[in-house]
This record gives C-alpha cells, structure tokens and sequence, in this order.
C-alpha cells in the first residue's frame, strides 16, 4: 500500500492540502514539515481515522467523534471531507469522502430509494441494509460507500460517504477492510485529541476529580479498540515477552522438525535487540516473566532510569514494527524525532528503512536533521512552512 495523495479543501487547521507521495521514491520515507499550528498532526489523525476505521463497524465511534463539528455549509447539501489516492500494487484507488444530506442522496437518486441496494438510509435506528449504493442513468453511475451517520447539529443529522470509481464496485468492501489493516499512527499519547468525544476532550484542561476517569484513562481505553494506533511513551513489556516467548516457541518447533536441532530465533531477538542499545544488553526473566538491562560485560542490573529515553523509545518502535509483522503498510508517525539526539533524529531514517523497508512512512516532524536524512524532494510541507535555518 502506498498513500500516493491526499487533499484536504477545509478540515480545522487545514487549509487547501494538496499533497504528493512519489511512490517511486526511495527510500518511501516523506518527512512533513510546518510551524506549531499548522495541522500535522491533523492531518495525521485524518487520514489514519477514515483509513482505520471506515472498514470495521466497531471503530465508527471514532470517525464520528472526529466530525465533531464539521457540518454541510452550502447549498448543494455536499462538502468534502479529503480525497486521498491509495496505490494498492497494480492500480489507483481514489477514495472521495464527503458529508452530505439526505436530501442530496434523494436527489442523486432522482427522490427515489432503491430497495435492492439501500433502504432507510437516515433512519431514526440508524439501521442499514446495505453499505453500497449503487444507481446507473443514461448520463452518469452514482457508486457510493456509506461509513456512517452522525449528528452535525441539534436535530440534524448527516452522513459520510465515500465515492470510487465503478470499476471496482466489486472489491470496495474488501479493498476497505484490507486498507484498515494495513494503516498504522504512532504518535504521544496527548496529542490524540480527535479521538475522544467532545466533551471527554475538554477533560485535558479540568481538574480531575478522584471519581473520574481522566483524560490518558480515556485514551488508553480508545487505544484498546484502535488496534493500528501505537504510543511510543512506554516500553512496550508485553511485546518484548510475547516476542521471547515465540522466539522460543519456534525454536522448540524447529527442533521437534530437526530431530533435537533447535533453532536460533531465541539468539537472534537478543542480538538484534542488544545492537540497539549503546553498551547495554538485555536479558530475559528465566520463567519469561520479565526483562532486565544490563552494562555490557558488567552483571551489575541497571534500573529504569539508568536508560535514556531515547533508547527506550528506539527499542519500543523496533520492537512495535517486528512484533506485529508491518509490511506493505502505511505508517504514520508523529513527532518520531522527540527524545532523539541530532544524531539520532538524522537516523532514525535510516533505521525504519532497514526495520520496514516495504512500508510507507510519513513523518510529522520539527527536525531539521530528519528532513536532511532524504532528499529535498521527499518533503512535504503545510502552511506555515519552516523557515530555512542559517548559520550565524
């Protein structure tokens, strides 16, 4: 998968997005740059949103949640959301998603509901017989996806949908739902406000009472449903172990195949896991019950503290991208340089590519040393752009 587009006509901060991603371009790496303010993270948010969410039923809560607000606001009935070009290995794929009125679909439909393809699309259950519908004129062919309903207004209701092209009438759905797993976000757990309702948003700014379940509680809670969303604020405990337990696992299986040769899966984790710490090496509980760090060639174990952040952040993201085998994918990931050195900020390129190299990756970022790490045609930019840095 490869995000080849995305335009964005009026979404919060966004403002006349038009932006590209060559996929001929290598490495796929695209940092995205802009002052404080200028929606990187929206925009992020946006595209991982409709992607992640528009092919599974138990994530509209979220798509619904982020179109707080955004409402019809001409007389067509209509406004655009975002148009975002999906290049799926052999073909284009453009993915039109829009809002609009019943009255715009009754007049799509020339005032007429087709039974055989959607019924009561605006009811008062919500209840939908079909997602596709699906109308052929004379003059045109009306194909549309619907994702959900949601209240724009005090007793007003409207939809989204999103348009395709005809040709593939036949593989939306299953083109919709394969997209949604193959979209990922990695981003610091505050900054993932579009995910909450409204008013459990607004929480951020109150005071938390003892009774109430506080803002990074809710968003914990929301990470659970959003499989493809990933904080890099922890060290990630569960994915080590469950990678050491299936290191092992693998191993035993090969020996039973070998006759009594095990593998050396178990090895190579560690290796590779002790080639991402500076002087450390990472040792593993006996009973697989835990981890812990040591000074290379000295016993003495360290404690938490004793690693720097951004050690722990490198070995988080390894561990995230190897764990959950993200291949072909498309990564979205914002403010990645944040605990880096310089040194490390310009690296992190490099590491992503030898981590995931068939994966997509767009970078919202402040790091000048990031976006040097790839050429000048790989970044992307939304108003207000960054002002270029002199040396005084």
């Amino acid at each position: 998968m490869h995000l080849q587009r995305i335009q964005v006509p009026d979404f919060r901060a966004l403002k006349d997005v038009d932006i590209s991603f060559e996929k001929e371009f290598t490495p796929r790496i695209f940092p995205l740059g802009s002052q404080n303010g200028g929606g990187k993270s929206t925009l992020l948010q946006l595209i991982f949103v409709l992607l992640h969410c528009s092919g599974n039923p138990d994530r509209v809560e979220f798509i619904q949640n982020l179109l707080d607000g955004f409402q019809v606001n001409n007389e067509s009935g209509k406004r655009t959301l975002t148009i975002i070009d999906i290049w799926d290995s052999s073909k284009t794929v453009t993915l039109d998603f829009f809002i609009c009125s019943e009255s715009y679909i009754l007049n799509l439909l020339d005032g007429e509901y087709i039974e055989d393809y959607i019924v009561y699309l605006f009811n008062e259950d919500g209840e939908i017989k079909s997602t596709i519908l699906h109308k052929e004129t004379s003059e045109k062919y009306i194909d549309l996806l619907f994702i959900c309903n949601f209240q724009a207004a005090q007793n007003f209701r409207e939809g989204l949908f999103c348009q395709f092209d005809r040709r593939y009438i036949d593989e939306v759905n299953k083109f919709v739902i394969e997209l949604s797993n193959k979209i990922f976000l990695a981003a610091h757990i505050s900054q993932i406000f579009l995910f909450l309702q409204p008013d459990n948003r607004k929480s951020l700014f109150k005071q938390q009472e003892n009774n109430q379940t506080n803002y990074y509680q809710q968003i914990k809670a929301a990470n659970s449903k959003l499989p493809g969303f990933f904080t890099y604020d922890f060290l990630s405990i569960d994915i080590l172990i469950a990678s050491f337990k299936k290191a092992q696992e693998d191993d035993f299986a090969h020996a039973v195949k070998q006759r009594g040769n095990y593998g050396n899966n178990y090895v190579k984790l560690l290796d590779e896991l002790d080639n991402l710490l500076t002087n450390k090496k990472i040792n593993v509980e006996p009973d697989l019950s835990g981890i812990n760090f040591k000074i290379d060639g000295d016993e003495t174990e360290l404690y938490p503290e004793d690693l720097s952040h951004g050690e722990l952040k490198r070995l988080c993201i390894y561990m995230w991208l190897k764990h959950n085998n993200i291949e072909d994918a498309i990564v979205l990931m914002d403010e990645l340089e944040i605990s880096f050195h310089p040194d490390w900020q310009y690296q992190i390129v490099r590491d992503l590519e030898e981590w995931g190299a068939s994966n997509q990756y767009i970078l919202a970022t402040h790091s000048y040393e990031l976006c040097n790490a790839v050429t000048p045609a790989h970044v992307k930019e939304l108003d207000p752009k960054l002002q270029a840095r002199t040396i005084q």
